[in-house]
């Protein structure tokens, strides 16, 4: 069975194949449109290539340590529940220890189906999930783990339940702060429960897991979102599912005419283009300019990048902001997703007057950054998030019907009508494979 271990690292990446029942067992970085195999979990069987091809349906950029956990989650199963944007007959999971500092060690994890709401499963869709064979698996510190594909057919809209189990301290908790799903926690190896009982313990975040991959027939791409509080969906109704991106994935799926894509969130709350995260808030990352090249581009499945940054880096300057630099960093952004072989959409920054970091100057400097990106050479096409959510009475304030009440965040109709805006048919590349 194929596994994959990457160190941290720019692009990094290790692409290996083996045979298994005599069909060759392909990594999924391998060159986009080959057609996928892969070994299956028990029992053990050959996934034809007829069966689709591996593309990553669901994502969590990790935001950092968790500050509760520096030293693991010993003797814990944590129960995560997400919903893929994508469906199809066979799932792998990647498992992320890159902010840990010290191996983590792994020794049983499951992938299911949800029941309707909880932590409970489908109990005949539970399946053991291997790693090269072993149930076991050590991850090194900043490094992270692809398993072993598990036969399981994950239809359009359900919830996957993803359970870890670390039976000793494995360092600190890689994690995405916020979900707007409630996943769970059970004290002892739980990870095999089906029933829900166990897990008493509610949590809002994502802890470990950071990828799902699907065996797809319905989709043949990826568009990633690299983007901020907005994208991360912040004030979305909880459990809901309606964050902008989900509705992209909708509006996707429903499309005659446009890509056919799953949509991976990588939105981080308080994430800035141009710089790192503050001492004091290190769960806003590191700069988009990074992630770029962490959450982004080792995706090869991923045919084209929204870009959906700057206001932070706005809000949070006490100059005000810098549109000359903020448009550099986007520009360098959209070249270096050129360079990559994608297609660059770039988001407008919404209004935000009513919010205690609004101010007349850095007003100024959103009107410019958005009049820069509207008339061109930015990107390759533009998603006008400001038109869509703008209130046309106060063009510098949201919508009421958009405003989640705090005037920078949207309601989940706000989001919605992001999601409107993308013009699905300019995400097509020109190109199908991405070399």
């Amino acid at each position: 069975m194929l596994s994959r271990v990457r160190g941290h690292g720019l692009l990094a990446t290790l692409i290996a194949t083996a045979l298994v029942v005599g069909v060759l067992v392909a990594d999924s970085l391998s060159p986009r449109g080959q057609a996928a195999t892969s070994a299956l979990g028990v029992p053990e069987q050959a996934l034809q290539a007829s069966e689709g091809v591996w593309l990553s349906a669901w994502t969590a950029a990790p935001t950092g340590a968790h500050p509760d956990h520096p030293d693991g989650m010993p003797g814990q199963a944590v129960r995560n529940v997400l919903r893929p944007t994508g469906g199809g007959s066979a799932v792998r999971v990647t498992l992320s220890n890159r902010y840990g500092q010290t191996p983590l060690r792994l020794s049983h994890v499951t992938v299911a189906l949800a029941a309707a709401g909880g932590p409970a499963a489908v109990p005949e869709t539970m399946r053991r999930v291997s790693f090269d064979g072993r149930d076991e698996v050590s991850i090194p510190a900043g490094g992270e783990t692809v398993s072993d594909a598990a036969r399981l057919e994950v239809p359009v809209g359900a919830d996957l339940l993803v359970t870890v189990y670390a039976p000793g301290p494995g360092g600190a908790v890689t994690y995405h702060r916020q979900a707007r799903q409630a996943s769970w926690v059970a004290d002892g190896d739980r990870t095999a429960d089906a029933g829900g009982d166990a897990f008493t313990r509610r949590i809002t975040d994502w802890r470990y897991v950071t990828a799902v991959q699907v065996l797809s027939q319905q989709a043949d791409g990826a568009v990633a979102v690299l983007g901020d509080s907005l994208t991360d969906g912040v004030t979305s109704t909880v459990g809901a599912n309606r964050r902008w991106t989900d509705r992209l994935a909708e509006r996707m799926r429903l499309s005659e005419h446009g890509p056919r894509h799953t949509v991976l969130n990588l939105g981080i709350s308080g994430n800035r283009l141009l710089s790192d995260a503050a001492p004091d808030r290190p769960f806003n990352a590191e700069a988009g300019l990074r992630r770029l090249h962490t959450d982004v581009l080792p995706r090869r499945e991923v045919r084209a990048v929204v870009v959906q940054l700057g206001i932070n880096d706005i809000i949070r300057d006490p100059d005000g902001g810098d549109a000359e630099a903020l448009l550099a960093g986007l520009r360098q952004v959209a070249a270096e997703s050129r360079e990559a072989g994608l297609v660059v959409a770039g988001a407008t920054l919404a209004p935000f007057a009513g919010h205690d970091g609004w101010r007349a100057d850095r007003e100024e400097v959103r009107t410019r950054v958005n009049a820069a990106i509207r008339a061109g050479g930015v990107f390759d096409t533009v998603v006008d998030v400001d038109a869509a959510l703008r209130d046309p009475a106060r063009p510098d304030r949201l919508l009421p019907a958009y405003d989640s009440g705090d005037h920078l965040h949207p309601s989940d109709e706000g989001y919605a009508a992001m999601a409107d805006a993308v013009r699905l048919d300019e995400l097509a590349p020109a190109a199908e494979i991405r070399t």
